[in-house]
């Protein structure tokens, strides 16, 4: 039979248990951060509460001198559907009788929330005079807009000159087996909203209109043909893509008198947004349009290439698991873009991401079990003192 109760179960495993049974909709933090905030507290943590909007986040710190280690996550989830789609409740954790940590948040990201707690509640307690500082950056706003959220933090630690050198992001970065993958980048994401004018008239009298869908088109075309860059070792060529293509009244005889076209950039380190941004513009004035273009600059790309954070994480997962993992930049955003501002080597490491936002998301239970090993391993490599025993 499924495990439905916690009593029993590992301190990581009932930490999952407490936060997946919380429906925390983005940007609904429902009680998850208090629960957080209450471990660290027994552990010493300096707690601030930093609430923007209607967004709950709160940026923890223990320690007083030497390099800062965050963990970085989000209680918030996304919406899980219909629950009778579900075959347990989504917000009704188990572990069933595959060994299955079932739940909303189970992989993205409620299970690396906990990973990380215990990981640092036993590292503490092992090493309570630890060099370095360890720290907590969590917010509720990871899955909306991303607006309040740790943007918001990042740029009011940035004001007050907070430092932070190494920051581990619990997305589920993993594909077939824990720890596999390690996200140590991600691409820059630049989105555009592209109107273009023509003149609406009677389709039966195109010479008494001008048809902007028609315009549009060869420009379209060179877009989607245009080489930006050829990527390097970490990225993959920059990639243009049309997401949305609005025209018309909804008449099959009226000639549109405006087109919306909305696209995005997914881009590498070989080139800037500006640079995207005028090349783009360029190509649309050579076909004569009548047209301009909304930006929104989602992130730019990151890159931690190497470093001690890199090679004290791939230590950890290879003393936990046996394998090594390989190195990506593969996938979408993550709130990595803005922590990496800060100048911090940035690498993201989490559960399997197979499920993530579908029905019946999961998670492994022991892979949880060893994720914690492997941050406490992280914390060990870089903040146990020369010389002594870990």
């Amino acid at each position: 039979m499924p495990i439905t109760e916690p009593t029993g179960l590992s301190p990581t495993l009932a930490l999952a248990f407490d936060l997946l049974s919380r429906a925390s909709v983005t940007p609904d933090d429902e009680g998850c951060q208090a629960v957080l905030i209450e471990r660290l507290a027994a552990l010493d943590f300096h707690i601030e509460r930093l609430p923007f909007g209607d967004v709950e986040n709160f940026w923890a710190v223990r320690g007083h001198h030497g390099p800062v280690l965050a963990f970085a996550g989000h209680t918030d989830v996304v919406p899980s559907g219909p629950h009778t789609s579900w075959e347990f409740p989504p917000f009704s954790p188990c572990i069933d009788d595959a060994g299955m940590l079932c739940g909303r948040g189970a992989a993205d990201m409620k299970g690396s929330l906990a990973a990380m707690v215990t990981a640092v509640e036993r590292f503490v307690e092992r090493a309570p005079e630890h060099d370095g500082r360890i720290a907590f950056l969590i917010t509720s706003d990871e899955e909306g807009p991303a607006i309040d959220g740790t943007r918001a933090v990042v740029e009011h630690l940035r004001e007050r000159n907070e430092r932070l050198d190494y920051c581990i992001v619990g997305e589920p970065s993993s594909t077939a087996t824990l720890g596999d993958v390690i996200k140590n980048g991600r691409r820059g994401s630049l989105g555009g909203v592209l109107h273009v004018k023509g003149v609406q008239g009677h389709v039966a009298y195109p010479h008494l209109a001008k048809n902007p869908i028609h315009q549009a088109l060869p420009a379209l075309e060179a877009l989607t043909r245009e080489h930006w860059d050829a990527g390097n070792d970490f990225f993959p060529a920059t990639s243009f893509q049309i997401s949305n293509f609005r025209a018309g009244t909804g008449a099959t005889n009226v000639i549109p008198g405006e087109i919306e076209v909305v696209f995005n950039f997914r881009y590498s380190t070989e080139v800037t947004c500006e640079q995207l941004k005028a090349r783009t513009e360029a190509i649309l004035d050579a076909h004569g349009l009548d047209a301009h273009i909304d930006w929104t600059l989602n992130g730019e790309p990151f890159l931690t290439a190497e470093g001690a954070l890199v090679d004290a994480v791939m230590t950890g997962v290879e003393a936990v698991t046996a394998q090594r993992p390989a190195l990506s930049t593969s996938g979408g955003t993550s709130d990595g873009r803005f922590i990496a501002t800060l100048g911090a080597q940035v690498v993201e490491l989490g559960p399997l991401n197979d499920t993530i936002h579908k029905v019946n998301e999961r998670v492994r239970a022991e892979d949880l079990e060893s994720l914690s090993r492997i941050y406490e391993a992280t914390l060990e490599a870089l903040f146990t003192p020369a010389g002594s025993t870990p």
